[in-house]
């Protein structure tokens, strides 16, 4: 009797083969960057809708509606101008202080209110990012745009404030539309890096007020960097990051392009540089950052 040679045994197939043998693919996958970057322009559409319905909502419920919106930063600059302008004497040696403080105060407001806004553009969202797939970043570019939006309201109401205190138009007016582009590209960014940050640990949603009111006394909303400089001996380190301060350099950027005593001395060395500089290192910067953590939003 001829013995009967049992068949080798094959260990079963693992997830990873049998995906590979069907042409499966993980569905949270991390695209390539240039993929990932197409992805996102074609959800332009509904980043653009949805930043819309989010700046409408924001005040749906107050009777005076979306005037908010201009009253907020319009409040905020007549608290600044009592304690800083009247009782601290911020005012002195600095002309046109309303023009100038109105100014950086509505600039601040757009910049302060995206990096606040990053930090929660995923967490706030999740329902959303689990129920769909869509490139994440959709979510802190949309509240970046939202706010813009809300900024371009605001800058409409600026032009009319600041006619009336007696600015007169001029061609450096139109450096305005360069200088909104920049800072929006570096909100952009930092937005995104705050999203991610923020997904992962929400409670840093809470140190940001403290961050930010830091953030604004540091970059001359109610006072003049150049005037304390010049009558202040700050050591250079001091004095260098207090000119080279990003907000700093988009909120005098925006003062030399609208108020007539805000001359090319007070700004910054090299400040076009510095201008493009870090929008490109907060957008391009920001965005890889974001993008390399894709496949975790959500999970966990």
């Amino acid at each position: 009797m001829t013995p009967v040679t049992p068949a080798p045994v094959t260990a079963p197939a693992t997830p990873a083969e049998l995906a590979a043998t069907h042409g499966l693919t993980l569905s949270g996958a991390r695209p390539t960057l240039p993929r990932y970057l197409a992805q996102l322009w074609g959800r332009r559409h509904f980043v653009a809708a949805y930043a819309t319905a989010r700046m409408h909502a924001t005040y749906s419920n107050a009777r005076l509606g979306q005037v908010w919106h201009l009253v907020t930063p319009l409040l905020n600059a007549a608290v600044y101008y009592f304690i800083f302008g009247i009782v601290m004497h911020a005012s002195h040696g600095v002309p046109d202080y309303l023009p100038f403080l109105i100014t950086g105060v509505f600039v601040w407001d757009f910049i302060g209110s995206s990096v606040s806004a990053g930090t929660r553009a995923v967490h706030s969202n999740l329902g959303l990012v689990r129920a769909l797939h869509f490139p994440r970043a959709s979510l802190p570019i949309a509240g970046v745009v939202q706010l813009f939006q809300q900024l371009l309201v605001t800058m409409a109401a600026l032009v009319v404030l600041l006619l009336a205190f007696g600015q007169t138009p001029a061609p450096s007016w139109f450096l305005t539309v360069p200088t909104l582009f920049l800072m929006a590209v570096f909100c952009a960014g930092c937005a995104m890096v705050m999203a991610r940050i923020g997904s992962k640990s929400p409670d840093v949603s809470q140190l940001m007020p403290f961050v930010l009111r830091t953030w604004m006394y540091s970059s001359g909303v109610m006072w003049s960097i150049d005037q304390m400089l010049r009558t202040d001996h700050l050591p250079h380190w001091v004095s260098l990051l207090l000119k080279t301060n990003p907000a700093a350099v988009y909120i005098d950027l925006m003062r030399f392009a609208l108020i007539d005593s805000f001359t090319a001395g007070s700004l910054p060395r090299h400040v076009w540089p510095l201008a493009i500089g870090w929008a490109l290192l907060a957008g391009v910067g920001g965005f890889i950052y974001f993008w390399k953590a894709e496949e975790e939003y959500g999970r966990g």
